[in-house]
């Protein structure tokens, strides 16, 4: 399943060039994949209370084309692999039909240790559903 979320480029996240700064896609990214969470029907928050969390372990980010002040951009999440600790992310983001930024984030769930655990079953349900829901798209 692909998700969308919208947001616009406020002044404070510009850099010295006029453009985001680069640390700032990093926020637009965990933004929308907490939007993501909340649409599927689990989101972040019941994992915390759950006594879990999920940990990004890695953000590999190729940059493309700046933006700019109010900008209006799309954030396209896309759940890629799901195993019973780790998971992936495929996220781009879009000025209306231009790529701007992608992005893979590979995630771990972790107990209230911070050490590694199995996804509570509920939000594996809520997320396998979605990973269905997009293939039945193609």
């Amino acid at each position: 399943m692909e998700h969308r979320c919208t947001l616009s480029v406020r002044s404070y996240e510009l850099d010295n060039y006029g453009h985001v700064n680069n640390a700032v896609y990093l926020n637009y990214l965990e933004y929308a994949r907490h939007q993501f969470l909340n649409d599927t029907g689990f989101p972040y928050e019941n994992l915390r209370r759950e006594g879990f969390g999920l940990y990004v372990a890695r953000v590999d980010i190729r940059y493309i084309k700046p933006a700019f002040l109010e900008d209006q951009l799309v954030i396209v999440s896309e759940l890629t692999g799901m195993g019973r600790v780790k998971g992936s992310v495929r996220q781009m983001i879009l000025r209306g039909d231009e790529l701007i930024a992608e992005a893979r984030v590979d995630f771990a769930t972790v107990n209230g240790s911070g050490r590694p655990a199995s996804m509570p079953e509920e939000a594996r349900k809520a997320w396998t559903a979605a990973e269905a829901l997009k293939s039945s798209e193609r």
